[in-house]
């Protein structure tokens, strides 16, 4: 992520080598990537190099996989996500040949290989025994340094470890087989009124609801709309739904529809039941004047938890999606 490649010489002055397998999509990863630098930190006085690798094919991700996470497992995601969070640890990408990756042998995000310094391996498995730090019991990864470094074998050599599945390139067809199913499934648009506008609004539904008012000559709808596809596609499998309104008038739903049906938008569609689209703006938002795209989350409880007029950016609105998901209900 920092624009050059590494190697093994890279690190030869290290007493000890921790190599973690990890990625961005994973949630048992996204636990851990706070211990990790706090790990780098506490023991990079002590001698200790910290690397850490994503194995994953991105193309082998499938998008129901990416239910909590703002971010995919590609090279150009892996540096967003180190910017963003401010790794202190080189964050190194294999996913193009997995040669790394199959050498060493990972089954899961996050897999810890720690080296002594003759670069013998000496110990294989977890960072500690719970993703949730309240729960930790047994710290592995630190237990083992902590031996190496005053010359012990390290009283637990390799452990089980808990995590996602690496994604490696054979699971590519996987992903297309998703792809397929998600283009077969059925299109719908319906009419909706005042009294459907305001009860959209309310949000009653015990879902976190994504609202997007669009229509097909606005431009930026356009431009954005395969935005709202994917994040129906990752996130839906939680508590959460997304609903798109379009303001176009009623006797425009036919061309509606066609453009919805090559969007492959299963999501719940609605129209403007009429064309006086004055009552249907005021019914869901009196402080609304009606330009679009418009944009807004909204939490289980009817309260605004992200608002978007103009055309959203999609990184910071999945980043809410996921806040607020994970605040309903955390893996």
């Amino acid at each position: 992520m920092d624009g050059r490649n590494w190697a093994l010489k890279d690190f030869v002055a290290a007493k000890a080598l921790v190599v973690i397998f990890t990625c961005n999509h994973c949630p048992t990863a996204q636990y851990y990537e706070e211990r990790i630098k706090q790990l780098v930190t506490d023991y990079r006085n002590k001698g200790v190099a910290v690397v850490a690798i994503s194995p994953n094919d991105p193309k082998a991700v499938r998008l129901n996989e990416l239910g909590y996470t703002d971010l995919g497992d590609s090279f150009d995601e892996m540096k967003i996500r180190a910017k963003h969070l401010e790794y202190n640890f080189p964050y190194l990408y294999d996913g193009d040949t997995e040669t790394v990756s199959r050498a060493y042998g990972p089954v899961a995000t996050p897999h810890v290989f720690i080296f002594d310094s003759a670069r013998k391996l000496r110990f294989v498995g977890r960072i500690d025994d719970s993703e949730r730090e309240q729960f930790v019991k047994v710290r592995d990864t630190r237990n083992a340094l902590d031996s190496l470094l005053v010359g012990k074998e390290p009283s637990v050599a390799q452990t089980k470890v808990i995590g996602c599945s690496v994604k490696w390139a054979a699971k590519v067809d996987a992903g297309k087989t998703e792809l397929a199913k998600f283009a077969a499934e059925p299109v719908n648009i319906e009419k909706v009124d005042a009294e459907g506008l305001k009860v959209l609004r309310k949000n009653d539904s015990g879902k976190l609801r994504l609202v997007g008012f669009w229509a097909t000559w606005c431009a930026p709808c356009v431009a954005e709309f395969d935005e709202f596809v994917t994040m129906n596609r990752m996130y839906r499998q939680r508590d959460f739904e997304l609903v798109m309104v379009s303001l176009n008038r009623p006797d425009e739903e036919k061309s509606v529809l066609e453009f919805l049906k090559k969007k492959q938008a299963s999501n719940k569609n609605l129209i403007f039941a009429s064309a006086d689209r004055d009552k249907l703006i005021d019914a869901f938002d009196l402080k609304w004047q009606g330009a679009v795209p418009f944009t807004v989350l909204i939490r289980p409880d009817g309260k605004i938890a992200y608002q978007e007029l103009g055309s959203i950016d999609p990184l910071a609105l999945k980043r809410a999606i996921v806040k607020e998901l994970n605040a309903i209900k955390p893996w």
